[in-house]
């Protein structure tokens, strides 16, 4: 029988419960649920395509985390969670799916009475894609005595420095990225359908590179050309590449759901002089913004750098220019937390890692130049080494 193997060890998911829990005494919390499939999994090691039905993590100040969800995924729960016993693993019958009659909250609320956490303070992650108003309503009915907070972002901002381990699998999606992004360069040519294109880019993303594998992202690969690239998430469609439009990839390397996106813009036939200007402008700002990206710092500091070379060469990007990224479920490879924009003083430490995502959108394509970073001890490290620049094939 295979094996399967814990992405990390035991001590260091303690490691990481031993913060959520200092977390959740500064806000006076006895337990919390936690639905994010991300924060499930970097708390217990859970990793299941199982999150569109409701599941997640109780978390109280002792003993281990005990996961609760489908029962039919109690199987996956004890392939992949880093907890042992059965009392840490509890699912709910088939009847509660999908359900009207009877929502899987009920069981829930069941079984934190049965924790003994039926009358307690109880965070829940209230802004979050996993948790719906309805989960939430048939939590609270199911449980009169409990007070419930909202922990939106308490685990997520815990995933801020990463261990020496996370960085790692974050190193090997930059190699897979970086294998995707010269497999573009080296297919795409006009005529080719984008759909052709895109199973390519899918393909080399699964493989993997140096020896590792490729998991799946957490968002599907961006790819509009011309008009539709003025838009920042379309995907793709069977229509053909051409001369004389741009077309942007925004994708991502995986490893071990450690998402690492990065984009690149290639032209087919001759550059209009307004995409070498926004070019130029948009490297300058990348080499301010990169300056700025060192501990200490905040995160505010370098997109104050960014926007302002930027507005000096005559370009305005109004939405933010980086965010956090870790590990990462679908719809969103983003960890939620720290973004690059004015206003956000978030200071910067050496192990937190970001896509730093100055896109531009012109009034008849896009350009995305963007780098994933990890922050060093004494600055900031690239971690992928694809080519800088705007792409170019006759």
């Amino acid at each position: 029988m295979t094996t399967f193997e814990k992405n990390f060890t035991t001590e260091e998911y303690q490691r990481r419960i031993s913060k959520t829990r200092a977390a959740m005494s500064a806000q006076g919390l006895d337990a919390i649920f936690v639905s994010d499939p991300s924060n499930m999994s970097w708390l217990t090691g859970y990793d299941g395509w199982s999150f569109y039905v409701f599941q997640g993590v109780i978390l109280t100040h002792s003993g281990d985390p005990v996961w609760w969800g489908r029962e039919m995924d109690a199987q996956g729960a004890r392939r992949t969670v880093f907890m042992e016993g059965d009392d840490t693993i509890r699912g709910y019958d088939d009847t509660f799916v999908q359900n009207p009659e009877k929502h899987p909250m009920t069981d829930l609320a069941t079984l934190l009475c049965d924790l003994g956490l039926g009358a307690v303070q109880i965070g829940v992650e209230m802004d979050n894609y996993y948790y719906s108003a309805a989960a939430h309503a048939a939590l609270v009915s199911g449980l009169p005595k409990a007070t419930f907070s909202d922990a939106t972002g308490l685990v997520n901002w815990q995933r801020a420095v990463k261990s020496e381990r996370e960085i790692e699998y974050m190193r090997r999606a930059a190699n897979i990225v970086e294998a995707m992004h010269d497999r573009i360069l080296e297919l795409a040519e006009p005529g080719m359908r984008k759909n052709d294109l895109i199973a390519e880019i899918y393909a080399t993303g699964i493989r993997g590179a140096h020896g590792f594998w490729g998991d799946y992202p957490a968002i599907v690969p961006m790819a509009p050309s011309g008009l539709d690239a003025t838009a920042p998430h379309l995907t793709w469609d069977d229509r053909p590449l051409e001369l004389g439009e741009a077309t942007f990839f925004e994708i991502a390397g995986a490893h071990r759901r450690y998402q690492c996106p990065q984009s690149r813009t290639l032209f087919l036939g001759e550059v209009p002089q307004k995409y070498r200007d926004a070019e130029a402008a948009v490297l300058d700002a990348i080499d301010a913004g990169l300056a700025q990206a060192k501990p200490g710092n905040q995160a505010q500091d370098i997109a104050n750098a960014f926007n302002a070379t930027l507005n000096k060469a005559g370009f305005e990007k109004d939405s933010r220019c980086g965010y956090a990224i870790g590990i990462s479920y679908p719809p969103d490879w983003g960890e939620r937390t720290i973004s690059f924009r004015r206003g956000d003083t978030t200071v910067l430490e050496p192990g937190m890692t970001f896509h730093f995502m100055p896109a531009l959108w012109l009034d008849d394509g896009g350009l995305e130049i963007t780098e994933p970073i990890l922050i060093t001890e004494t600055g900031h490290e690239c971690l992928c080494t694809t080519p800088r620049e705007l792409w170019v094939k006759p």
